[in-house]
């Protein structure tokens, strides 16, 4: 037993003596490499570490061995004699890898059991696409990304809602945008530049003014434009999607303490199965919990085969109505999940949602 302890002990003192006497003889310039950031298109990257041999005996590398097949080591194959310098290199391969990297190089030498562990790390941003795979729509000589302009979030504030969306003119001719184009009052067209080059990119700036709309929810609208393009390109067709919410201005807390706040009893209800074709009626009762009156300003479903009527638009302090949902079948089957949003002068909470979900059985599904 105390022969087994004493060679374990003498191992552990070869080991450790060897590592501190490679890390002693074997000296690097550094031994973590940061690349920084890089772009994927330039190709790999390549750094090498620089050692020098301070020891009195040959220094030779039997191997490395890279954490990653991304990257690629080399080193120097002849001996190291004392005094002289050589290198591990380290090549990590950018291609399809964005983001951010950290590997390792484990080095080992002839006639000692500990390795060397090198160190690179870095952060590599993708590969831009071209304008054709990045607007992959063409409208004639006009790339867009979508046919379909996203707004997001618009306030029915005095400030519009501004957004700008990229254009690229694929053609060898300029492409000049006319000034005159059809669109709902509320939204307005800008085009940057008015005349756009061959080869050139641009932008489309939308100004949504959401208090002119004043439409509560998701909006759908279609704009057209026109270009100088010849024939049916001349004539640009797009749909310009927003959600419109009502502003709300800063508040004092006393304000909100004052306010009126919507509330709904168990806002989701489940009609389970029902048959094709059949329609069926649910109600969700609203409530005014706050201390001043408060107004539903409309109920709106995500599908026309959900309809919504709330009972009474006004609630004192206290009041409660409800909101009744005809959810009506024909034409659909299996699983169904329908909303309808309650829009209402609650400032903390002015857009508030129920649901209604149904199993819909086909004719003859379960006979």
């Amino acid at each position: 037993m105390k022969s087994r302890i004493l060679l374990l002990v003498i191992m552990s003192w070869v080991s450790m003596h060897g590592f501190a006497q490679q890390e002693e003889e074997m000296v690097f310039s550094e031994k973590t490499f940061d690349f920084g950031t890089i772009k994927e298109e330039d190709g790999a990257a390549v750094h090498q570490f620089s050692f020098i041999n301070k020891g009195l005996q040959p220094i030779k590398i039997s191997s490395v061995k890279a954490s990653c097949g991304c990257t690629t080591p080399d080193w120097t194959k002849e001996e190291v004699k004392p005094g002289e310098t050589g290198f591990i290199q380290a090549r990590y391969d950018t291609h399809n890898r964005p983001g951010s990297f950290n590997k390792s190089l484990t080095v080992m030498l002839e006639g000692q059991p500990a390795p060397v562990r090198l160190y690179i790390r870095g952060n590599v941003t993708p590969l831009r696409e071209s304008m054709e795979e990045d607007l992959p729509t063409s409208m004639g000589k006009l790339r867009v990304k979508y046919r379909s302009f996203n707004m997001g979030k618009v306030l029915t504030s005095e400030e519009p809602t501004t957004k700008k969306f990229d254009v690229y003119n694929s053609g060898s001719e300029p492409i000049v945008f006319e000034k005159e184009y059809v669109a709902p009052e509320f939204i307005k067209l800008k085009f940057n530049p008015q005349v756009l080059l061959p080869k050139e990119s641009g932008e489309i700036e939308i100004i949504y003014e959401g208090k002119t709309n004043n439409n509560l929810g998701f909006n759908s609208d279609n704009v057209t434009f026109y270009t100088d393009e010849d024939g049916d390109d001349a004539t640009k067709s797009i749909s310009v999607y927003a959600t419109v919410m009502e502003y709300f201005p800063p508040l004092s807390q006393e304000d909100l303490a004052e306010a009126p706040r919507l509330k709904i009893s168990s806002p989701v209800h489940d009609f389970g199965k029902i048959k094709q074709g059949e329609k069926v009626t649910t109600s969700f009762q609203l409530y005014n919990s706050g201390k001043t009156e408060l107004k539903i300003r409309e109920a709106k479903s995500n599908c026309s085969c959900a309809e919504a009527s709330v009972k009474k638009d006004n609630l004192k302090p206290g009041e409660s109505t409800e909101v009744k949902i005809t959810f009506n079948s024909n034409g659909r089957r299996g699983n169904q999940q329908k909303s309808v949003t309650i829009f209402s002068n609650d400032p903390t909470a002015s857009a508030q949602r129920v649901t209604v979900k149904a199993y819909v059985e086909a004719e003859g599904e379960f006979k």
